[in-house]
């Protein structure tokens, strides 16, 4: 019979979730996690499996409390082209608030080009918001919000494409203006053409 767990799952993710955030994947060793979160190797081993496994767990529990809630919320009360808008604006203002970048981008950066079952998991995940892109696209096509002259699916990477750039610049500059101002830009290639004007 298994024994009952004697700690609190959703902190202990939190502690390692921060760990591999502040450090990185690779800087980050089973014995830096098992004392950010307070277990013995042989209990985080038990409870959450080999190091890819746990990233991967939190990976997903960032990801649940940032993009995906955000991806849902905007879906749920926005018009398509305003939920990108929306979407891109509080790219920004997260990038400014926070210093530490987006675990997700961090980890395509560091990881992924050197593990290729990281590298697996942070391709599906981006595949999540290039999918939410291409959706919104769509639908602002079909509702005269968006060009529809455009490949939606060539909107959609560069919109993902936008996301990782700011995501990346902002570590370097976090300057409000250069942040909006790219993502402005990156708006205006959804715009429909002006009345009368060729397509």
């Amino acid at each position: 019979m298994a024994r009952p767990r004697t700690f609190d799952e959703d902190a202990v993710l939190d502690a390692a979730t921060d760990r591999f955030w502040r450090h990185g994947y690779a800087a980050t060793s089973v014995r830096d996690l098992g004392a950010a979160m307070g277990l013995a190797a042989p209990s985080l081993y038990n409870a959450f499996g080999d190091k890819h496994a746990l990233f991967t767990r939190c990976l997903d529990r960032y990801l649940d409390g940032g993009m995906r809630e955000r991806i849902r919320r905007l879906e749920a009360t926005r018009t398509a082209r305003a939920a990108i808008e929306a979407f891109l604006d509080e790219v920004v203002a997260r990038s400014l608030e926070d210093r530490r970048g987006c675990l997700l981008v961090n980890s395509a950066l560091e990881v992924a080009p050197h593990d290729p079952e990281i590298g697996t998991v942070i391709a599906e995940r981006l595949g999540e918001l290039e999918g939410f892109f291409l959706r919104c696209i769509r639908a602002a096509q079909r509702d005269g919000t968006a060009n529809p002259a455009h490949r939606a699916h060539d909107l959609a990477r560069l919109l993902l494409t936008t996301v990782l750039g700011l995501r990346v610049l902002a570590r370097a500059r976090p300057e409000p203006a250069v942040l909006r101002g790219a993502a402005r830009q990156a708006l205006a290639l959804l715009d429909p053409p002006a009345k009368g004007q060729d397509r």
